[in-house]
């Protein structure tokens, strides 16, 4: 069965999902490319899970400024090819970014537009943070949360 909470963030309300173990999915109200059938599917509100503790522990760590020094249980279901991506966002370190080009170098990929696909279809916005990941002109291109929240998330990021 799949569980459903909600946070409170400086920029927005947060969706969290979970298998009742690890978090499946975070998403900000009215982003796009948001997995409709994991929200769906996650009809029971079950705020106490404590994944769901340590994901809003992590979050107010975040928006505060700081960076978390822990991360809770994740669990990004996708293709063998996003779950590569995916797993190439979880090494840009807090306050950096990196481009979809540079990406797409690292895991071999002829194609920086597959590497942004695979970078919007993210489940687990913030902790694993395609936030970082910009155009290679240094443009804030494609954050399915809003380019003015991806901005704010840098500008936080530069902060520390």
């Amino acid at each position: 069965m799949n569980y459903k909470a909600y946070y409170t963030s400086p920029l927005g309300r947060i969706t969290m999902t979970s298998d009742g173990t690890a978090l499946t999915g975070l998403w900000f109200d009215g982003q796009r490319n948001i997995d409709e059938k994991m929200l769906i599917d996650s009809s029971a509100l079950q705020p106490c899970l404590p994944v769901f503790h340590q994901v809003r522990l992590w979050l107010d760590i975040y928006f505060s400024g700081k960076e978390p020094t822990f991360t809770p249980p994740l669990l990004a279901r996708g293709s063998t090819f996003r779950e590569k991506v995916w797993k190439v966002l979880l090494e840009i370190p807090y306050g950096q970014t990196t481009t979809y080009g540079e990406i797409a170098r690292k895991i071999q990929c002829k194609s920086a537009q597959a590497v942004g696909g695979a970078v919007g279809h993210n489940p687990i916005s913030l902790l694993i943070p395609c936030h970082r990941v910009i155009g290679s002109d240094g443009s804030l291109t494609g954050y399915a949360g809003g380019v003015e929240r991806k901005a704010r998330l840098l500008e936080l990021e530069s902060n520390q």
